[in-house]
């Protein structure tokens, strides 16, 4: 398969048509996962495609690593509860339905809502350390790293930590130097290249999100 200038050759995991097919969707912040797990859900109704991100697995702030400058660091592998998050894909697995609280980041303008994932046929996965977990790995039919020119992550990281979660500019630019690219450095990054499918965002991913939506309406059509 070819997204943008590159060449994929493709190799599927074993799969067990009486089990959903999982597909794990990771890459930096400010890649583009947001982006395309919602385009995913508009191309798809909810009784074939259920998504469980990483975003709603956070362990509380109280026990997040704080930096040398008192700062919380929420881009740790640490910062997700993994016990919990392979648990949930277990369950939709089995075709169990979830019940999970939504993380709001500290939020004080935002409410939680109660999130009810129910098992379907597709199981979209997503997070930015899928692919250092090797107990997610291990549930994964096919994976997908979201790239993006660093200059296009940081923007879209602006706008979505002052809009959504209320972080002020100065705050974001912290995170984003202190904990964002050493985090992707270390844990995201050396993982681009075992990834199934690399996807191209430094414009857009329209070309790669048809593909990947007709090679997901074959699964449901199979």
């Amino acid at each position: 398969m070819k997204v943008g200038t590159r060449t994929i050759i493709i190799y599927f995991h074993s799969f067990d048509m009486n089990r959903p097919f999982i597909i794990g969707i990771t890459g930096g912040s400010g890649s583009g996962k947001t982006s395309l797990i919602r385009k995913l859900k508009h191309a798809f109704d909810e009784q074939s495609i259920t998504v469980l991100s990483q975003d709603d697995y956070y362990v509380p702030i109280e026990d997040q690593y704080i930096d040398a400058h008192g700062v919380h660091n929420f881009d740790l592998p640490s910062a997700i509860n993994i016990v919990e998050f392979v648990r949930d894909i277990k369950l939709l697995q089995q075709g169990n339905p979830v019940t999970r609280k939504e993380y709001v980041f500290n939020n004080d303008s935002a409410s939680a809502k109660t999130l009810y994932f129910e098992p379907s046929k597709i199981l979209v996965v997503e997070g930015l350390f899928l692919l250092h977990v090797p107990e997610i790995v291990a549930q994964l039919n096919v994976s997908i790293f979201v790239h993006a020119r660093d200059d296009q992550k940081i923007s879209r990281r602006i706008v979505r930590d002052q809009i959504e979660r209320n972080y002020p500019l100065e705050d974001v630019l912290y995170r984003y130097e202190h904990h964002v690219m050493p985090s992707y450095m270390e844990f995201i990054l050396p993982y681009k290249d075992k990834a199934d499918i690399v996807i191209n965002n430094d414009d857009s991913f329209d070309n790669a999100f048809e593909l990947l939506r007709g090679f997901i309406q074959h699964k449901l059509d199979a």
